[in-house]
C-alpha cells in the first residue's frame, strides 16, 4: 500500500497539516521539522497525490509544450532546457507535436486544456492568432515560442527573425556571394522575418534578388525539412545563372540543399556557399561542416521555463481563491512579456571562401 501523509504524521507524532506544510516547504515549519518529515517521506517512498493537491491549489503542476516537430533538434533542445529548469520547482513537462498541421495543433491545445495544465507553451503553425482564443477563454496562461503573431498581445520568447535573416545574408555577401538565393519556410512568422532580413541585407549592398531566387519549402519547413530543402535546391540549381550563395530557412533544409549540390558535382562553398539556421549539434561533424545561425535554444528554453513558472504561480493564487481560499480575487497579468534572444553567426566550411569574419 502506498504511503500516505497520515502515515508520516503518525510515525513522527505530528499533525497531517504540519506534514503537508513541511512537504510544501511552507515558511511556518522550522528547518528541523521539515528535515525530519522529508527524511521519513523518503524512507516510506511517499509520493504526493497530485490530483488531490490540484484540488487545493488549482494547479496540475504540469507545463504543456506543443512544437511543430518532435524530431527537430532545435525544438528538442528547447524542450530539454524547459524540462530541466522547471523540475526543481515541482513541475513536469507534457510534450506534444502538431506535425506542422494547424488542426492537429488545435486538437492538442484542447487536450492540454482538458488536462488543466498550468501553462501552455506553443510554437504555433497557425496562420492567425484565432487559435489562442480557447486558452484565453479558460484563463490558461500561454507563451508563444519561436513563432509569434503581429496582432496578438501575448508572451513571446524567441529570436528577432529579421536579424537572423540579415546576419546570414550579410555573411554570404562578405564571402563574395552576389547571386544569393533563399529557401523560404512555411507561412509562419519565423519564415516571414528571415525573408525580410534576407531582402534587407541584399538591399543594403545593392543586390536585388533575382527572379526565382526565393524558393518556397512549402509546409515542410521544420517537419521533413531535409526532403523539402533537397527539392527546392534542385529547382534553384537548374537556373541559369545559378545562385552562388544559399541562405536556408533552417539546418534540416540546408542539409537537403547540400545533398542536391553535391549530387550535381558542384563544390561547397566554391560553386555555392550554404548557410542554415539553428546550429544543429552535429553541424560541425558533417562531411562539409555547415555554417549556421545559432538561435540560442538553451537560453530560449531557460527563459521560457522562468516565465512559465512565474505564470503558473500566479494561476495558483487564482486557483486557491476559486476553491474557497482567503486570497483576494485577481486576474492573470496582461500578456506583454517579449524576450528576444540574440542570434549568433557560427561560420564553418560550407561558406568560408575567405577568412572567418
Amino acid at each position: 500500500m502506498a504511503a500516505r501523509m497520515k502515515d508520516i504524521a503518525v510515525d513522527l507524532g505530528l499533525s497531517v497539516v504540519t506534514v503537508s506544510k513541511a512537504l510544501r516547504d511552507h515558511p511556518d515549519i522550522g528547518e528541523a521539522t521539515r528535515r525530519r518529515v522529508l527524511e521519513r517521506a523518503t524512507e516510506l517512498g511517499y509520493q504526493p497525490n497530485l490530483t488531490a493537491r490540484s484540488l487545493v491549489t488549482g494547479q496540475s503542476w504540469t507545463i504543456g509544450l506543443i512544437v511543430p516537430d518532435l524530431l527537430h533538434p532545435f525544438f528538442a533542445g528547447i524542450a530539454k532546457a524547459i524540462s530541466g529548469d522547471i523540475r526543481p520547482h515541482g513541475y513536469g513537462l507534457l510534450i506534444s507535436s502538431s506535425d506542422e498541421d494547424a488542426e492537429v495543433e488545435r486538437q492538442q491545445i484542447r487536450h492540454l486544456l482538458a488536462r488543466q495544465v498550468d501553462v501552455i507553451v506553443l510554437a504555433s503553425t497557425q496562420a492567425t492568432a484565432d487559435g489562442l482564443r480557447d486558452m484565453a477563454e479558460q484563463r490558461t496562461p500561454h507563451i508563444l515560442l519561436d513563432r509569434r503573431f503581429a496582432d496578438a498581445d501575448a508572451h513571446f520568447v524567441g529570436n528577432d527573425d529579421e536579424a537572423v535573416g540579415a546576419l546570414a545574408t550579410r555573411h554570404l555577401i562578405a564571402q563574395g556571394c552576389r547571386r544569393i538565393a533563399h529557401l523560404r519556410g512555411p507561412a509562419v512568422s519565423t519564415a516571414a522575418g528571415r525573408l525580410a532580413g534576407y531582402r534587407q541585407a541584399l538591399a543594403e549592398h545593392g543586390l536585388p534578388p533575382a527572379p526565382g531566387h526565393v524558393a518556397d519549402l512549402g509546409p515542410s519547413g521544420d517537419h521533413r525539412g531535409e526532403e523539402a530543402g533537397y527539392a527546392a535546391a534542385r529547382r534553384l540549381l537548374a537556373m541559369s545563372p545559378r545562385p552562388d550563395g544559399l541562405f536556408c530557412y533552417n539546418d534540416p533544409s540546408a542539409l537537403g540543399a547540400m545533398r542536391a549540390v553535391l549530387e550535381m558535382g558542384l563544390s561547397i562553398p566554391g560553386d555555392i556557399a550554404i548557410i542554415g539556421c539553428g546550429n544543429l549539434s552535429y553541424a560541425d561533424f558533417l562531411r562539409i561542416p555547415l555554417s549556421s545561425i545559432d538561435q540560442g535554444a538553451k537560453a530560449i528554453g531557460q527563459r521560457v521555463a522562468d516565465l512559465a513558472v512565474s505564470l503558473a504561480g500566479t494561476r495558483n493564487l487564482v486557483g486557491r481563491n476559486l476553491v474557497g481560499g482567503n486570497l483576494p480575487d485577481r486576474n492573470l497579468p496582461a500578456p506583454c512579456h517579449v524576450d528576444f534572444i540574440p542570434p549568433r553567426l557560427v561560420a564553418r566550411a560550407s561558406t568560408l571562401r575567405f577568412n572567418e569574419e
